[in-house]
């Protein structure tokens, strides 16, 4: 029955890599079957950063395994408008950097559209764009991302389905998402020429590539809705041969994730069971004690019922799994023993270790946590990372700077140390141009403010200095948003600190959303980590449970929820004031993605949010709760 709901097939992966390995091998056979024919294999590429493992991928068929691109004609979707080829955010640049240079295509066989053109001129350009892809003999595979609005080229919400190449003007979402890119987001270009949707069509086949929660509606719409204008990528639900390569967390908003009770038999476990009945309160407006027979038989939950039922015991059963997850103890009540609470009671003062990815997704992300577990007397331990020095302003750098000239010039004798890293440092500035990196002494001095300001947070929570812990893990420090891949060196860093802590509790960030995809690295190298010493038997890991926060970038949804620490307006408050203690990240985000708010909005306004929806469905009311999920490794 998934066929009813799904309109264009799809395939969907463990990650990324998995799923560029699968695309490469079928380009690379299509490449070699054109050429056994002595034909030109003509490509539509696509740019960004979901085709970067793919464009990996075909480098390595390339030097391991003599793929040749001789025979290869290729034809980008777009380019920001105006932009020179060499700039560094350039769609030229991207290309001949993750591809074009470390492969063996004929230069005159690379289309990438011209971001210099003339407005006058654009559309004999636009015509003459099309007509050398025809000339070509037409795509025979063209390769596509998605934006979160569902724009596929740079066709925004509205392009019309009879589009062809053109100038196009940029969604502001579309802007923020892309301002990383940039200095900040006015500098992001408002037009850009693209493919039209007509172009994109016409290709022979159609691949198009989806990773990660934040793709997760926009894939569900595209394929499951109807076919509107309003979301472009839909439009592609008319190609015949049309195929979206997914991983599980892009594809878990589709049916048969989402309510796979709709789509067949099904298996209900007891996970199952709470996401079924909350989604019915939820979609309904009911409290869950309050839904019916006739609610559960109307929106296809019979199977439930005839398995589990009858409505009431399912309705209190799924209501006293989640009012279990509610506690005030995320270490354990060590006073009494709670039937069915979230963690143990024993030992009674654990040893935790909080990962952050950044110096401030501890107290963005679980901060009323945070401020409970010293509370009570716990031995907490935050691991710090990442150094941060990124996301610091240069304006911010100079403000510190300033200071300590003028403290040196109060309190010294000397301060011509203090002179001079000023004098570099605004020397340097000054002439940065977009994507330079900054200098070691610059990166030192950010990253330096960034943990400053996480001691005085770890203070302000009452962590004792000898339990932070900066990790500064090596695939961060590129001085640049890239990051180099992560290596044995950084599993070793989280091996010796887990070693050296014996934790009971572990908290990590599960929030894999961040754009940059810095919180799914730092993630899976801990993971790395606590799977090698439990592989080894070793003692540090034999009592410890590992808990997972989200907040910067997404929330979990009820029914994953394992663990929900209740917040009073004044512990909100608490919180805040901890978040704000990180100034560099405060009134301004520098790498802001496509949300608006700051980061303490965005968690304050998730956690209320969650307690809102617990309100909703009949459980205690609270101003705010910040939700963790178990997980085993």
């Amino acid at each position: 029955m998934i066929a009813i709901f799904e309109k264009i097939p799809i395939q969907i992966h463990e990650d990324s890599k998995t799923a560029s390995k699968k695309i490469a091998q079928e380009i690379a056979a299509l490449i070699k079957d054109k050429a056994s024919k002595k034909q030109n294999c003509v490509l539509g590429m696509a740019t960004g950063s979901t085709p970067k493992t793919l464009y990996a991928e075909l480098v390595r068929l390339h030097k391991e395994k003599g793929l040749s691109f001789k025979n290869v004609i290729t034809f980008n979707l777009d380019e920001y408008y105006p932009m020179k080829p060499d700039a560094p955010q350039s769609y030229h640049t991207f290309m001949n950097k993750h591809l074009f240079q470390h492969i063996d295509i004929d230069p005159k066989n690379i289309h990438i559209p011209d971001g210099t053109i003339d407005k006058s001129s654009m559309h004999n350009y636009g015509k003459a764009f099309e007509k050398a892809i025809e000339d070509a003999g037409g795509i025979d595979l063209q390769i596509l991302g998605i934006g979160l609005n569902g724009h596929i080229g740079f066709n925004e919400p509205g392009s019309s389905r009879n589009s062809i190449t053109r100038i196009a003007a940029l969604d502001n979402g579309t802007r923020l998402a892309n301002a990383y890119e940039f200095n900040n987001i006015s500098d992001v270009p408002r037009l850009a020429l693209t493919m039209g949707i007509t172009t994109i069509l016409k290709s022979k086949k159609i691949v198009l590539l989806a990773f990660g929660a934040s793709k997760a509606e926009i894939i569900r719409a595209s394929i499951e809705e109807k076919i509107t204008e309003r979301i472009p990528a839909s439009l592609l639900q008319e190609h015949e041969d049309c195929i979206f390569h997914l991983d599980q967390a892009s594809a878990s908003k589709l049916t048969r994730f989402e309510a796979p009770w709709l789509t067949g038999q099904i298996k209900w476990t007891e996970k199952l069971i709470r996401k079924a009945v909350c989604s019915l309160a939820i979609q309904l407006k009911k409290p869950l004690l309050m839904l019916s027979k006739e609610d559960y038989l109307n929106e296809g939950l019979a199977d439930l019922l005839e398995k589990h039922g009858p409505v009431g015991n399912i309705n209190l059963r799924v209501f006293n799994g989640l009012r279990d997850t509610i506690t005030g103890w995320p270490g354990g009540k060590p006073t009494e023993e709670v039937p069915r609470h979230p963690e143990r009671r024993n030992p009674a003062q654990k040893r935790v270790i909080i990962f952050s990815p950044h110096p401030d997704d501890d107290i963005i992300s679980m901060g009323g946590t945070f401020l409970r577990l010293a509370q009570q007397g716990h031995d907490i331990h935050v691991g710090y990372q990442t150094s941060g020095n990124i996301a610091v302003s240069d304006e911010f750098v100079m403000r510190q700077i300033d200071f300590a000239v003028e403290f040196d010039g109060n309190f010294s004798i000397d301060k011509s140390r203090a002179s001079k890293i000023w004098d570099d440092a605004a020397s340097f500035i000054k002439t940065k141009k977009q994507h330079d990196k900054d200098t070691p002494e610059i990166r030192n001095i950010k990253g330096m403010i960034r943990r400053t300001e996480a001691r005085a947070t770890c203070r302000y929570v009452g962590v004792k200095d000898e339990n932070i812990h900066f990790m500064n893990l090596p695939f961060y420090e590129t001085g640049l948003i890239a990051k180099n891949p992560p290596t044995d060196e950084d599993v070793n860093i989280h091996m010796e600190l887990i070693q050296k802590i014996k934790p009971h509790q572990i908290f990590a960030a599960g929030d894999f959303a961040d754009p940059h995809g810095t919180h799914k690295v730092c993630f899976e190298v801990m993971f790395e980590a606590l799977k090698r010493l439990k592989s080894a038997n070793d003692p540090s890991v034999a009592d410890c449970r590992l808990w997972l926060y989200r907040g910067a970038w997404a929330e979990w949804d009820i029914w994953d929820i394992d663990m929900a620490i209740p917040m009073s307006p004044d512990q909100v408050l608490e919180k805040r004031n901890g978040i704000f203690i990180h100034q560099s990240q405060k009134d301004g985000v520098v790498f802001q993605g496509n949300d608006s708010r700051e980061f303490w909005q965005r968690a304050e306004d998730r956690n209320a949010e969650t307690a809102k929806l617990f309100d909703q469905l009949g459980l205690p009311q609270y101003a705010a709760l910040e939700a963790f999920m178990r997980y085993e490794y």
